[in-house]
């Protein structure tokens, strides 16, 4: 495999949605989220909102790219399911999980609304006009009750009545940083970009340092690191314990991105160096291959696992270090966690990445997709090595 050649990049995202469509697709509304290596469905009640929005992006990305329109049709499928489905009138928030069509659990998250924001911007992105209403609705919800314009950061989750908790964390910030950066590529409004530029600012001039230079993954109330939380529980889906080496990656990948709109931000691109070539180094498995999942704060591994979005979110961020800085310590990562990926992560008969491998590389079970994965960090991150491939063939 030519890692450096994008139609080869384009076959792979073409033989990865096809793992998904048509599958996927509950034609009484959104989509199937529960996938076995095989693609046999075995949960077909059950959805989530990570996933129901992430497959409108994989098919609005996937319609604007290929310029397939027959798949708008289906990322619009998607955005009637969020609104006639997942959102509950009742509360005006969006169901975190959905059991045979009613909700099942109501606490509304700051992670799920940046999901269902850049849903809109990606379809908006891809020519679904109506999106821009859902769009800066989604937005004001998750402003109304979630940003602290104290911090310049937002809280994590509240439940029913919208009292907020507690709990405050880094990836929802993150991910709400990606949906604001989408959200301002789609409408051209500099308050989603100014918004994007505040939380990525915070998280890396504040509370880095907090961490010894990394992004740690909890907080207090006053955003001070919580080096105890889920401490027992180092595997929890959304709110592991450590270092992720992938949000690193990822950070890095999206700090890249917004210096391009806003080049005299000049912190922008040493902190994605340094996110990178911090993390990568420390999480890579030497024996194995493969990037681990999580680091205690010694930077020793405390989750020798190898899960798919890690894999791919790094290698975006390489090719757009490559690309940006030019080193070839980027363009080095890159074929390596590629032809890592290439030998493990990928079901190449059936089409999509593995979830997750051990710290031998073997799989724990043959579930493929269970809720929250829909191959949206791998095919993404293809578009953005697509892209800088194509930049750089001139």
């Amino acid at each position: 495999m030519d890692f450096f050649n994008p139609a080869r990049l384009e076959e792979h995202v073409r033989k990865t949605m096809g793992f998904y469509h048509p599958r996927v697709i509950d034609t009484q509304g959104g989509f199937f989220q529960y996938l076995k290596d095989d693609g046999e469905v075995y949960n077909a009640s059950h959805r989530h909102l990570v996933s129901s929005t992430r497959y409108v992006f994989t098919y609005a990305r996937y319609a604007m790219h290929f310029d397939a329109p027959e798949y708008l049709r289906w990322a619009q499928h998607g955005l009637d399911y969020l609104e006639q489905t997942h959102f509950q009138s009742a509360y005006q928030g969006y169901a975190w999980t959905i059991e045979s069509g009613q909700a099942e659990d109501t606490t509304n998250h700051c992670y799920g609304l940046a999901f269902v924001i850049l849903a809109y911007a990606t379809a908006l992105k891809a020519g679904i006009t109506a999106a821009r209403e859902g769009l800066y609705r989604a937005h004001a919800l998750q402003s109304r009750h979630f940003w602290l314009p104290e911090h310049n950061l937002y809280a994590d989750e509240a439940d029913a009545s919208w009292s907020v908790g507690e709990y405050r964390g880094q990836n929802a910030n993150m991910h709400s940083c990606e949906a604001m950066l989408c959200a301002y590529e789609a409408t051209g409004d500099r308050q989603f970009l100014d918004r994007a530029l505040a939380v990525a600012r915070t998280m890396c001039q504040r509370l880095a340092p907090l961490g010894g230079g990394l992004i740690w993954e909890h907080y207090n109330t006053d955003w001070q690191v919580d080096w105890d939380y889920n401490k027992e529980d180092p595997k929890h889906l959304f709110r592991p314990w450590g270092f992720q080496v992938g949000h690193q990656t990822e950070w890095a990948k999206l700090l890249v991105l917004l210096e391009r709109h806003a080049p005299e931000e000049s912190w922008l691109l040493p902190w994605a160096e340094h996110f990178f070539l911090t993390s990568v180094p420390a999480g890579w498995d030497e024996v194995r291959g493969g990037l681990v999942y999580g680091l205690a704060p010694d930077m020793t591994v405390c989750d020798g696992d190898k899960y798919f979005w890690v894999q791919a979110e790094t290698l975006a961020a390489a090719a757009l270090l490559g690309e940006r800085t030019g080193d070839q310590r980027y363009w080095r990562w890159y074929q390596k966690i590629w032809e890592f990926s290439w030998d493990h992560m990928i079901d190449h008969a059936h089409g999509g990445w593995y979830r997750i491998l051990s710290p031998e590389n073997a799989a724990y079970s043959d579930e493929k997709s269970p809720a929250g994965k829909v191959d949206y960090h791998t095919m993404g991150a293809c578009y953005d090595m697509i892209g800088v491939l194509n930049r750089l063939k001139g």
